[in-house]
């Protein structure tokens, strides 16, 4: 909301000159007269949400929501908005939210296009594991049927110059970092820690981020080169402050994000009814010999295959990472005392976090979809399971498109792994079933 002063002027301004509306019922009979009207295009839904079931809520998500999307367009003016109200129980907070999910002005033409306000854009061609994809932060504990509710927007100015209909430059600025949301703070991490506010970047030019991503879109195949310098909207902790009273510890941790830039690099590659795709990333940073909640340098990347077998569309996906001057915590000297081995353990927890507790990190992913039913019914399921670290998470769902209004999902989610990883303490709230109601119009 607080940036429609700022997109409202400049759509109007964009809009000013010989654009009119067009009726409804209005035929249109001079062709020509096409761009100058005001093209209007609004959809919405409703829908009742549940998921529940993990060890620490019997219902982590309870929702009703109304949404609404529109796009005005006239000439080379757009204004796209999609508006969400929601009123529900998230992890036992009741509350009424409304989210502009995305809400931005722009000026689209043959050779160029610049978008300006609340926008989610996603970089990358793998499914579900894109190391190049730092412009949007994710809510990954808003619990729905849909993945995608989890997409954050951010404010930003993004630049697409077509140098020919298959290559174009994309410029993006974002002046405000805006994290994901990552609540470490619902997990057991035992009765002496305690989170306090995050230490956010202040809101000043130099902590903003800027990227640049050179796209080719051929006919036999598709890659990409880019560049992110800014704060990584996912992040770590760091140790605020360790106090004692008597024999009992007082911890206090503090989320803090990190600066990075990262040179990326994907493509993919249609071989007949195959299709091959790899992304990878080499993640730079600073000061992580002496903080925690930075992580080393690395290069993280992942390699792909995407085939139908008699109707069930299969992914198979490596993803690995290589960490730069890896050290093992093993081999430093002992602590000298309780406070020094208490950043020791939690310092290992940011290396989970990082999957940077080894010096190379193994994972598979499979994901499985069939359509059926007159294309009316679907069912996915997707399985992630890391080799290093033992960890792994299976997602079933099963959606049914009832009317052409109406449709439902059910499914859930469900991780595991060893004592004391990131997924075993992430099981307890994560963990559970989802079931969902949609009309759209």
């Amino acid at each position: 909301m607080k940036y429609k002063f700022i997109i409202i002027p400049v759509f109007l301004w964009l809009l000013s000159g010989s654009c009119y509306a067009q009726g409804l019922f209005e035929n249109t009979v001079n062709q020509a007269d096409d761009e100058h009207k005001l093209q209007i295009d609004f959809s919405g839904y409703g829908r009742a949400s549940a998921y529940g079931g993990s060890n620490f809520y019997d219902y982590s998500t309870l929702f009703a929501e109304f949404g609404i999307q529109g796009k005005l367009a006239c000439k080379r003016a757009l204004l796209f908005t999609d508006l969400r109200l929601r009123a529900g129980s998230q992890f036992d907070s009741l509350g009424i939210k409304l989210q502009m999910k995305e809400t931005y002005v722009g000026y689209q033409s043959d050779k160029i296009d610049v978008y300006l306000g609340a926008k989610i854009v996603s970089w990358g061609r793998m499914d579900g594991f894109n190391p190049t994809d730092n412009i949007t932060p994710y809510d990954y504990f808003f619990l729905t049927a849909d993945p995608d509710d989890q997409k954050l927007p951010n404010f930003l100015l993004q630049t697409r110059w077509y140098i020919t209909p298959q290559i174009n430059l994309e410029l993006i600025a974002i002046p405000i970092y805006r994290p994901s949301v990552y609540r470490y703070d619902l997990f057991d991490l035992g009765e002496y820690t305690t989170f306090v506010a995050p230490a956010l970047p202040d809101n000043t030019f130099k902590n903003g981020s800027l990227a640049a991503r050179f796209n080719f879109d051929l006919p036999n195949t598709g890659f990409s080169v880019s560049w992110f310098r800014g704060y990584d909207p996912f992040y770590g902790f760091n140790v605020y402050d360790i106090s004692w009273e008597e024999f009992a510890p007082s911890i206090q941790l503090q989320a803090q994000p990190y600066l990075k830039n990262t040179f990326g690099a994907d493509f993919d590659i249609p071989l007949g009814s195959w299709v091959l795709r790899s992304e990878a990333a080499y993640n730079l940073t600073s000061a992580y010999q002496d903080s925690m909640y930075i992580p080393n340098p690395d290069i993280s990347y992942v390699a792909g295959v995407e085939h139908s077998f008699r109707g069930v569309v299969t992914i198979l996906q490596y993803i690995g990472k290589y960490t730069i001057d890896f050290a093992s915590l093993d081999d430093l000297p002992p602590p000298e005392n309780l406070n020094d081995m208490i950043i020791r353990e939690l310092a290992a927890f940011d290396r989970k976090i990082f999957y940077q507790q080894e010096k190379t990190n193994h994972a598979l992913s499979l994901s499985l979809s069939k359509r059926f039913a007159h294309e009316t019914m679907n069912s996915e399921l997707m399985g992630y399971y890391n080799i290093t670290s033992e960890e792994w998470f299976i997602r079933p769902k099963f959606s049914w498109k009832i009317t052409d209004n109406l449709e439902t999902g059910i499914g859930g989610m469900y991780y595991a792994g060893p004592d004391k990883s990131v997924f075993s303490y992430a099981s307890d709230v994560l963990n559970g079933g989802f079931v969902e109601l949609k009309v759209s119009f």
